[in-house]
Formats: C-alpha cells, sequence, structure tokens
C-alpha cells in the first residue's frame, strides 16, 4: 500500500482551506449584491420623497386649497414614480398639517413578486430571506420670508406694491429712485447702507417700532461702489426676492426706514450711470422697471417667521 507523503497531505490541506475560503468568499459577495441593490432602492425612494415633500409644500404655498395639497397628492405620487430606475415606487403616507406649513411624504419599494414595501433579494433567499422592506422620509416647511438675503443692497417703497387681491401678477412700473415716492417715501427705491465688502445685505423685517431693523437711506446716492455689472446681471430678466421699506421717522434722506417684508419683483429693465441692461424700451437713469408677482422661492438662506405676506414665499425641506 503506498501512504501519502508529507506534500500529499499539505496539498489536500491547502484544497480544502481553499474551498473554505471560497465558500466565504461568496457569501460576502452575495451580502454585497443585496446590500448594494438594498441602499440604491433607498437612495431611489429618498430621492422620491424629497421631490414630492418640497413639489407639496410649493402647492400649499400658492394655495393651501390646491387638489396636491392634500394628503391624497396626485403629483407626489408622479415624482416618487418618476425618481425611481424602475418607474415604480408606492407614497406609503403623507402627513400634511397646514396650521403649522408643514408636510411629510414617506416613500417605500414597490416591486411585482415581492412582499409588500420590500425589495427583492438574490442570494438572501437562499437563508429564506425573500425581501427587505425600504423605505425614505422627507419633510418640507413653507412659509413667509422674515430675514434673509438680498441680491442687491437694494430695497423697494412698499408702496409700490401693486397686486391685485386674487391676482398672480401686478402691472409693469417703472420705479425712479429720488421721485415720484409715496406716502413720505420720496422715491420708489433706496439703496441700503452696508460695511460689507459684497454687493449684497442681510435684511430682516420687523415692526417700524423696532429700531433694530431701521436703516438709513440716501434717496440721491449712487449704486454702491461695491456693485459691479455682473452683480446686476443677476436681476437680468429673473424673478428676485427684494426687502419692501416703509418710512419710520423723518422724511427724505433724513429719513429712518424699516423693512416690513420681502416681495417678489420680475425686472425687465434697470440703468444706473454706465450699468443698464432691458429687455424691451430703453429706461432712465436711476430707474429700474419691472412687476411684482406671487411667487413660491425655494432659495436659502431665508428665516421664515410672521411677517405679512406681500406675494413672496420660501418652501424648504426641513429633513
Amino acid at each position: 500500500m503506498r501512504r501519502l507523503g508529507a506534500d500529499g497531505r499539505e496539498r489536500g490541506a491547502v484544497s480544502v482551506i481553499v474551498a473554505i475560503l471560497l465558500v466565504t468568499l461568496l457569501g460576502f459577495v452575495a451580502i454585497a449584491v443585496d446590500v448594494g441593490n438594498i441602499h440604491s432602492e433607498h437612495a431611489q425612494l429618498q430621492s422620491g420623497a424629497d421631490s414630492a415633500a418640497i413639489a407639496v409644500a410649493q402647492k400649499c404655498a400658492k394655495d393651501t386649497s390646491a387638489a396636491d395639497c392634500s394628503t391624497t397628492s396626485a403629483l407626489a405620487g408622479s415624482l416618487a414614480n418618476q425618481n425611481a430606475l424602475d418607474g415604480m415606487s408606492k407614497v406609503y403616507g403623507i402627513q400634511l398639517d397646514k396650521a403649522a406649513r408643514t408636510v411629510s411624504v414617506t416613500t417605500s419599494a414597490k416591486e411585482p413578486g415581492a412582499p409588500e414595501n420590500s425589495v427583492s433579494l438574490f442570494f438572501a433567499r437562499a437563508l429564506g430571506i425573500p425581501g427587505k422592506e425600504v423605505g425614505a422620509r422627507a419633510s418640507a416647511t413653507w412659509g413667509t420670508p422674515s430675514k434673509g438675503p438680498a441680491i442687491l443692497p437694494l430695497a423697494i417703497a412698499h408702496c409700490k406694491l401693486n397686486i391685485p387681491a386674487g391676482g398672480a401678477q401686478g402691472a409693469e412700473q417703472v420705479l425712479e429712485q429720488s421721485v415720484n415716492g409715496c406716502g413720505g417715501i420720496p422715491g420708489g427705491f433706496g439703496w441700503m447702507q452696508t460695511t460689507s465688502s459684497k454687493c449684497a445685505i442681510t435684511a430682516t423685517a420687523g415692526a417700524s417700532s423696532n429700531s433694530g431693523i431701521w436703516f438709513a437711506s440716501d434717496t440721491g446716492a449712487s449704486v454702491p461702489s461695491t456693485c459691479t455689472a455682473a452683480d446686476f446681471s443677476q436681476l437680468n430678466n429673473q424673478t428676485v426676492l427684494l426687502p419692501l421699506y416703509d418710512l419710520a421717522t423723518g422724511t427724505g434722506s433724513g429719513g429712518k426706514y424699516y423693512i416690513k417684508g420681502f416681495a417678489a419683483f420680475h425686472v425687465t429693465g434697470y440703468q444706473f450711470a454706465s450699468i443698464g441692461w432691458t429687455s424691451g424700451a430703453k429706461v432712465a437713469n436711476k430707474t429700474i422697471r419691472g412687476y411684482f408677482v406671487k411667487f413660491v422661492s425655494l432659495a436659502q438662506g431665508f428665516e421664515l417667521g410672521s411677517t405679512p405676506n406681500y406675494g413672496a414665499t420660501i418652501a424648504r425641506l426641513t429633513l
């Protein structure tokens, strides 16, 4: 009888070890495939929940009686499906509080033949696990801006706001800097003083009795030296949120003004010395042309508060 030598026994042991390692490696690969599938599904569901939540918030910001400002919003389901690679997902639920101005959307997996709210697993089936429940949740809010960045250190006189009741926008008008004012304000807009090196300012709305939100304005002042043509180009044919100001004390350039709130203004032209742009007829120096609109903005950096609504609303994700 021929006996195995030491080399033969070692080769046999190595073969057993390799077989065990291969089985283990295949197990890890199987886990990685299933886990990757779960993570991919969750990412799609999260994207769908985010899109649905912000869309419902936008609808509610425009009109709380709208069909899509509800717990049965068809728009939410459509957006959830559009964000799924296979075009299939499920809006598990919508929690809507119109008084608090909040909405939450929960999405879950949807797959033919898979358990409810679950995604199929390929390798875990061998262990008796056919699927895994996968879901995502997103929340959004909407409200009136009370503090935030102005694209330019510019404020429009509140008395120029002309959106009619029930209307979507006001008539186009030309705002002049130092003439044709109203309500004790000499002009249609003014420059806010800022010590910043940038052509921007953060404005806070509040009551006229709050001296913390007053600002001085020189109605005859030139464009701030920090503002360039590139800064102004951000206004070209755009709807921007700008502060509305009113008179607090004094008159003219010696007056103190305060921010009453924010409004959305669509700019169609402006002219300041060597800086100008127009989408139509030329405008005179130190004037801005455009019209007020009701507008839901997704702009970041704004705080929401109890400031009166002058047609501008913010909608944003909170979770």
